[in-house]
């Protein structure tokens, strides 16, 4: 089965109404790892609420609100969802996340992309998240890549195919890093971060695993995405999550859970408060994440 683009397209969510409170605003930040070394002080005013100041919630927290769930493997999407992957991850933040509330995520398909049969498609998923009052407090942007469903366009008789976002850009290649940011994961990584309402078996169920092409299950993407935005707020935000106003970055290869990812800032110059990046894992000397974006109010 084929997926339809115009299906896609007009494809209705309604909106997801979500209170979350303290406890959950910890539990995320536990998930990505932050609070493996008791003695660091950069991650307790996440995970510890007895602080001055009290509790801050990790920007990034905003990408496990208002989701609509895994609506991929859906019967009426025609999606192979067993080959879909996290493709980017793009976030406007324009108001600081409190530690608890209630928000309303409006989501929506707004493109599609045919990269022809063999080569797959890309899916952009958009979604308002507001708080109760309707106040606006980030947009995002979830690139996924849908491995098996090129060709989409041709099978069904010419349908469109939507033009691409604006590429992301990559790190730059003659000078080294301004900063460098070392976090590791814990083993049952995935098994944690599932909690959050990503559960595709992909990050589970060795056998998904081996069926989509991995060796075991792997890490979740934008739990990679939260460590990297804490390693920007360690290096280059003082901490405050207020500060990240912008966040993209291009999943480049997956993290098995327990590696050690290694965040490479670099500053865009006569841009103070723009940054470029990209994360490896130390114990392959891989590049993971790349194409990094953030800015910085």
């Amino acid at each position: 089965m084929a997926i339809d683009y115009h299906h896609l397209k007009n494809r209705a969510f309604a909106p997801v109404q979500q209170h979350y409170t303290e406890r959950d605003t910890m539990l995320y930040a536990l998930s990505l790892g932050l609070g493996n070394d008791p003695l660091d002080a950069a991650a307790l005013p996440f995970v510890y609420e007895g602080l001055e100041g009290g509790l801050r919630a990790l920007p990034t927290q905003a990408v496990v609100l208002g989701y609509p769930g895994f609506w991929a493997r859906e019967p009426d999407t025609g999606i192979d969802w067993v080959k879909l992957m996290h493709g980017e991850q793009r976030v406007r933040w324009h108001q600081p996340l409190p530690a608890s509330g209630a928000v309303v995520g409006k989501n929506r398909v707004t493109h599609l992309i045919d990269k022809g049969e063999g080569k797959g498609a890309i899916l952009v998923m958009e979604r308002q998240l507001e708080s109760a009052t309707g106040e606006l407090l980030a947009t995002l942007q979830q690139v996924t890549f849908l491995r098996g469903d090129g060709g989409y366009s041709q099978l069904r008789g010419g349908q469109p195919s939507d033009a691409p976002l604006p590429a992301l850009q990559p790190t730059p290649e003659d000078r080294a890093p301004d900063f460098t940011d070392t976090q590791s994961t814990r083993p049952e990584a995935a098994l944690l971060y599932r909690l959050m309402g990503d559960f595709n078996p992909l990050h589970a169920d060795p056998a998904v695993a081996a069926k989509a092409g991995f060796e075991r299950p792997i890490l979740h993407g934008l739990a990679s995405y939260g460590l990297v935005a804490h390693a920007v707020l360690r290096q280059c935000g003082a901490g405050n999550p207020a500060r990240l106003k912008a966040l993209d970055i291009r999943f480049a290869a997956p993290v098995y859970p327990g590696e050690t990812l290694v965040t490479e800032i670099w500053r865009v110059p006569g841009q103070p408060r723009q940054l470029q990046l990209r994360a490896r894992v130390a114990e392959r000397d891989k590049v993971v994440l790349s194409h990094g974006y953030a800015e910085l109010a």
